[in-house]
């Protein structure tokens, strides 16, 4: 009886474990977030336009920015940067844009997610125009144009010399409010391809 006794401790202590384990790992997403809030290190830019104000461009530094283009899993868009890298000068106002088509058979609600690596240029990044702040709906077998307007913050540290910002987009059609919504003002559409 005492092995029996045993084994059934360590039955009891192994689902206890493994229900912690559960447990810590949905912790650990809002765990993530405030932690990430807190040092401000976790490559998220802000999710509205920053206002620019006309600040001295500092020509001595040069910083180049490189853009990459993903569609999560499922997403059926073709989607790229038509501006691969960039050199800008902090304080300068740039643009660039993206190209997006839309082949499948129906319209389809875009959102694009970005982030920056390495996390610190985040918070020096400064859009004041961006199809991210919106959601993009996009006709079936339309094509368009998004541009993106920003600004590096003079502030960037001297270190920092090169950073990537990722757009990745994702289908939420499903969980669009009006599949009608009016898009991005500045979202450039495109004749139909016909393909």
């Amino acid at each position: 009886m005492s092995q029996q006794s045993a084994n059934n401790k360590m039955v009891i202590k192994l689902v206890a474990i493994v229900i912690g384990m559960f447990g810590f790992g949905f912790a650990l997403v809002p765990l993530y977030d405030v932690f990430c809030d807190v040092t401000g290190i976790n490559g998220k830019t802000e999710g509205t336009a920053a206002v620019y104000q006309s600040v001295e461009i500092d020509e001595s530094r040069e910083v180049t920015v490189e853009f990459i283009t993903r569609t999560n899993t499922g997403m059926p868009w073709e989607f790229r940067a038509e501006t691969k890298r960039v050199k800008v000068h902090p304080g300068e106002l740039n643009t660039v844009s993206f190209y997006v088509r839309n082949p499948a058979s129906s319209n389809i609600v875009a959102q694009a997610i970005p982030s920056v690596s390495p996390g610190t240029a985040a918070l020096y990044l400064n859009k004041t125009e961006c199809f991210c702040f919106n959601q993009q709906p996009l006709e079936a077998g339309s094509e368009a144009y998004m541009p993106m307007q920003f600004y590096v913050d003079p502030q960037l540290p001297k270190e920092i010399t090169f950073f990537t910002l990722q757009y990745t987009l994702y289908d939420v059609t499903a969980r669009a409010s009006d599949l009608t919504t009016t898009p991005n003002p500045f979202m450039a559409s495109t004749p139909s391809t016909g393909d």
